[in-house]
Parts: structure tokens; sequence; C-alpha cells
């Protein structure tokens, strides 16, 4: 087993991708600001690889070191735009279980990271799977305060290249700047949201 080099885990890799949308599919100039997008990623010796237990607790109890580590820096791609929207996601090797990328994405590794965002009502939209290195993922965004914001449902693709190896895990958080260019499907806007209960 790999040493630890972030805590209890062993991070081989880190990875952030940063992508500006200046205009939609059919070539619309943005209706304002444009969009960024953002990835940040790590891949991660998954300990339960190649065998079951009940017990997954190695992941989970203390993922907030690595939450605090992911919120900072998407902060820091972020510049000087403000993170509207979010998700995340995991990609597990092919010696892992898929619930073994969702003990990295409970509440305790995602509530650090909406701390360094500003904050966050709403549950975070979330997908995963297992599969080989450099598999690609699409991972689901909403506004961050209110899941009835239409405009922000958004999705990002991500791969990468070399990862996971069949005994890691890469965990990823994406972030969105604001909803989609030109979203013209009605419902709650972003400037209404309240941010009371998650939904509005």
């Amino acid at each position: 087993m790999p040493e630890a080099n972030f805590g209890p885990y062993h991070i081989r890799k880190w990875f952030t991708h940063v992508e500006d949308v200046l205009a939609n599919e059919t070539g619309q100039p943005a209706d304002g600001q444009p969009v960024r997008r953002i990835v940040v990623a790590a891949a991660i010796h998954n300990p339960y690889a190649g065998r079951f237990s009940k017990d997954l607790s190695d992941i989970v109890a203390k993922s907030d070191e690595l939450g605090r580590e992911f919120g900072r820096r998407a902060v820091e791609a972020a510049g000087d735009e403000t993170i509207q929207s979010y998700g995340k996601a995991c990609l597990i090797g092919t010696l892992g279980e898929y619930e073994h990328g969702n003990a990295f994405l409970t509440q305790v590794f995602a509530d650090p990271v909406r701390d360094a965002v500003g904050g966050g009502k709403s549950w975070v939209p979330s997908t995963g799977k297992v599969g080989a290195a450099g598999a690609a993922i699409d991972i689901p965004l909403a506004h961050k305060d209110a899941l009835y914001v239409r405009s922000n449902y958004d999705t990002i693709s991500a791969s990468f290249g070399d990862a996971p190896r069949p005994d890691e895990v890469v965990v990823i958080f994406a972030f969105a700047s604001r909803g989609r260019l030109h979203a013209r499907l009605g419902g709650l806007t972003a400037d209404e949201v309240r941010g009371v209960d998650g939904l509005r």
C-alpha cells in the first residue's frame, strides 16, 4: 500500500481544469459575463481495492481534510469570479466498488467545499462510475443555493489521462460562475434566489 502523503490518504496526482465559455453552441456571444467552469480532481489510492469491507471509515473519517483542499483549489482557480454552481463525481478504478467512490463524496467531504465557496444551501448533485484510466465522466451542476434555478442545470465533461489506475479513485468537484449562456426556459432566476431551504 502506498505511503500516506495527505492526511491518511495517498494522492498520486491533482488535476485542475478551467474553461471560459464566451459563446453558446450556435455562436451567440455571452449574455453578460462568460461562464467560467472549473474541475478540481485528485487521483487517490483506494484502501479497499480488491476486497470487500462493511466499514468504509478509512475513506470517510478524514475526508473533511480533502474537502478543505478542494475548496481552496476551487477558489484559487475561480480568481475574481464568484462560484454559483457546483457538482461532484467519482471515477473508481477497476479493482474498486462504486461504493468506495461514494465514500469520498459524503457530507463530511462536501461541507468544507461549501464553506470555501461562500456556503451552499442546496444538496450537491453527484454521479460516478467504475472505469479504466482515461474514462470520461459527465459531472452535473446545479445552483449552490437553490435547486429550482433551471438556468444553472449544466454539465461539464472530464477525463484524466492516466487515472484512475485499478487501485485508485478519482475524486472530482466541479464549479461554474453562472448558469448556461442564453438560458431561456423560464423558472426561478439566479437573482431571485432566497437561499433559505436549498430549493428556492
